[in-house]
């Protein structure tokens, strides 16, 4: 038995993952569940080279994500900004990167769509998309129950029901919980551990069938995520002597030095989406995706990561905010095909209304000699302006507040045409999409005041911005035998302009754009036991978008700076770096099933991304000088993108009398990656990751007969199994040492399955 068919909906109708001429990872929802990836935060530490996956601030509830080291969102909490790879669950885009740590349950597969995918996917895709495809109704009747349990007090219980159908209705019902303790515990009483989580979700689905050619099925999916900060400390010292309560920590710790105060983090989120499919001809079906999504996430983030010692000085700066959104799209699809012609075209438009505010104080303070530390109450604040979000902390002083509408319109086009040569082995691509953008966003609070206009005036800061443009598409692929197909690409994608919530004058930036060629090569050879994949790229990045912190000066009574009193909290603005960044790198997947029930897989991925050095806008007040202009440009690092990441797995499964035995272990290693996006030191190793080789494993029985027509199964799962430790995040200060967070520990439990 070879290989089997993997089927993917890259190019928006179902194709065969070998014949479909871009690099593409699919993951299905057996391998999923194999590899206990319960929720793409999972993926933190690897697992799908080229993808890479981080917690924003150790905040797991708001991810970062990048494909080829493209489309990175380094601040999540910023409703007039967005990341440049597109997540899309059935079809539906996902406009914000808060909510993505929810839990993944009855999934049909996981596709990582690599390179620009402006054509197909449109706005936010230079990196790529991410497609999460669910199972959908069967009509068949079902029920499924998952239960386990593991340590760190962790559960997890799911159900499924899938209803027998009945006048041309089909139904189905998911529901999942969740959870887990604390990895590093906080000695606080009262206060939460950190690296907490709890997760619930249901998700139900109707399905109404009256012709074979007519499809309309309605979706609502409703989820809830409760998790505490992950824990970031000091790893080395800097100039400065830390107190006795908070040492240096050069290891994984089970508890932090000090308590803190701390409670989970809450984000809810839910949607409808109605997908109509109309079959008119055996050759042309027409589809429409209907949606409409809310989500809203609360931030209680704290940590005593950069805590340094003054007598009687405060630390752990309690980070608060809260974050709503809401979105409808709508989405017009007709797919077609003719003898030599295969085509999609459709048309889009999405609207997203985004708001922010945010809180933070330091909530501990030192005793004279380091030795305790007591907690402090926040200061007093000012109340948010036209603005409905509440104060997390209703004496906390108040950072920011802001809203943002977004409104994109777009229209878009791919054919694939064969023509009568070489028999037909040869196929022709060519896309375009046109896109309209315009954001509009308003600034009520910097610093616990009113922003200041440009004529010195306090008062509301807005910004009204439109963008048009074309991304292009154009693919050659030659079938070089049945099973060997070689292909050639090109093609654009683009991250939205926007303004930056942290800036002074919440000016717009430009958006930044990617335009990638691609060659591969998909094969299968020994009658479908060996498959291999190769990719390599190169492209270009143009005005990629740099954060720059520009000083906010305190002023005595005559109007002159008052020297060390500055600050660069909050006031961050973006900019578009000048010239042409490069991005290039190559891939490789190779899968083999050399006996009967053994599959053994491997995937390498090489990327590297040069930003050009930027020079900071932003003049600094030197005394005795005045304000002055950087005149060195600044050289940007591109974060979370390893230059070598590989993960290797053995499967194995054999039957033993009426059930069978299933064993898997996997590895992931990579060569480590910049953390922040430049050095102060400059000590470049001192602003990476470390790298680490980090293995899972699962072994279990499944289909072992019960009574009826019941089966169960059982399985011991294990996710960092020989507890590797390695710091996957960190940043230096000269005066406060070198920050970061390590991996998880090893983690490990028992799971039942029973199906009817």
């Amino acid at each position: 038995m070879g290989l089997s068919e993997v089927v993917v909906t890259a190019e928006k109708r179902e194709t065969d993952l070998q014949k479909t001429p871009i690099a593409i990872t699919a993951v299905s929802g057996e391998q999923l569940e194999t590899r206990h990836i319960q929720s793409l935060a999972d993926l933190v530490t690897g697992g799908i080279p080229g993808l890479r996956v981080m917690p924003y601030a150790s905040r797991p509830f708001s991810l970062i994500l990048n494909i080829r080291g493209v489309g990175v969102m380094l601040d999540t909490n910023q409703p007039a900004r967005d990341a440049g790879v597109g997540v899309y669950i059935d079809g539906v885009y996902l406009g914000r990167p808060q909510g993505l740590n929810a839990g993944l349950y009855d999934v049909q597969s996981l596709e990582v769509l690599k390179g620009p995918q402006g054509t197909l996917f449109g706005r936010n895709t230079e990196g790529g998309a991410l497609s999460i495809v669910t199972k959908k109704p069967s009509g068949e009747g079902r029920i499924e129950v998952i239960a386990g349990v593991g340590n760190y007090g962790s559960y997890r219980t799911e159900f499924h029901l899938d209803m027998p159908e009945y006048n041309n209705f089909r139904a189905k019902l998911d529901g999942a919980l969740s959870g887990r303790d604390g990895v590093v515990g906080n000695p606080l009483a009262g206060a939460s551990d950190f690296g907490a989580n709890e997760r619930r979700g249901l998700r139900g689905q109707v399905e109404w069938r009256p012709t074979d050619s007519f499809t309309a099925n309605y979706t609502y999916d409703s989820s809830r995520d409760d998790s505490t900060t992950l824990f970031s400390y000091n790893v080395s010292p800097g100039t400065n002597k830390l107190a006795p309560i908070t040492p240096v920590l050069p290891s994984r710790v089970k508890a932090s030095p000090v308590g803190i105060p701390l409670q989970p983090s809450k984000g809810t989120q839910s949607g409808h989406a109605l997908t109509l499919t109309w079959d008119v001809l055996p050759s042309l079906t027409l589809k429409s995706i209907s949606s409409y999504r809310e989500l809203y996430q609360n931030q209680f983030s704290n940590s005593i990561s950069g805590a340094v010692f003054t007598p009687n000085g405060q630390f752990a700066r309690y980070s608060l905010a809260a974050f709503d959104q809401s979105q409808y799209s709508q989405e017009l699809q007709a797919i077609g095909e003719t003898e030599r012609f295969d085509y999609v075209v459709g048309a889009l438009f999405y609207h997203e209304e985004v708001g922010d505010m945010a809180q933070a104080y330091n909530s501990m303070q030192f005793n004279a000699d380091g030795t305790a530390a007591t907690v402090l109450a926040a200061g007093p604040n000012i109340k948010p302006i036209a603005i409905d979000l509440p104060s997390l902390f209703p004496t906390a002083a108040i950072d920011r507040a802001s809203r943002a509408t977004t409104e994109s319109y777009g229209v878009y086009g791919q054919v694939t045409y064969t023509p009568p040569l070489l028999d037909d082995r040869l196929h022709l691509t060519g896309g375009l999409r046109w896109t309209e953008d315009s954001k509009q966003g308003d600034l009520y609070v910097v610093n616990n005041a009113l922003p200041v206009n440009a004529y010195g005036k306090p008062g509301v800061l807005s910004f009204n911005k439109s963008w048009s443009r074309i991304d292009p598409m154009v693919n050659i692929a030659f079938d070089v035998a049945d099973d060997v197909m070689v292909y050639g690409k090109w093609s654009k994608g683009y991250k939205s302009g926007g303004a930056n919530s942290r800036s002074l004058s919440y000016k717009a930036f430009e958006p930044e754009e990617v335009s990638m060629y691609e060659a591969g090569i998909k094969s299968e050879f020994l009658d479908r036991r060996l498959r291999l994949n190769m990719a390599v790229y190169t492209g270009t990045y143009e005005g990629f978008q740099v954060d720059f912190s520009a000083p906010y000066y305190a002023y005595d009574a005559n109007g002159n700076i008052i020297t060390g009193a500055s600050t660069t909290r909050t006031t961050t603005d973006t900019i578009n770096a000048p010239g042409q960044g490069e991005v290039h790198g190559a891939e490789l997947d190779i899968t083999a099933a050399p006996v009967e029930g053994l599959t053994l897989s491997a995937s390498y991925a090489y990327s590297v991304v040069d930003i050009p050095a930027t020079l900071n806008p932003f003049p600094t007040y030197v005394a005795g000088v005045g304000m002055v202009l950087a005149t060195t440009p600044t050289r940007i690092y591109q974060e979370f993108t390893p230059e070598h990441a590989l993960t290797a797995a053995v499967d194995y499964e054999t039957p033993i009398r009426s059930f069978a035995l299933q064993a898997h272990i996997d590895g992931s290693w990579d060569s480590g990656s910049y953390a922040t996006d430049r050095d102060p030191s400059p000590v470049l190793a001192a602003i990476r990751s470390q790298e680490g080789l980090v293995f899972n494993a699962r072994i279990g029985f499944k289909d072992i007969d019960l009574a009826g027509t019941a089966t169960l199964g059982l399985s011991l799962w294990a996710r960092n199994l020989l507890n590797t430790e390695y710091l996957y995040s960190r940043s230096i200060s000269t005066t406060n040492g070198v920050n970061g967070s390590f991996n998880e520990p090893r983690t490990f439990g028992f799971e039942a399955k029973v199906r009817y």
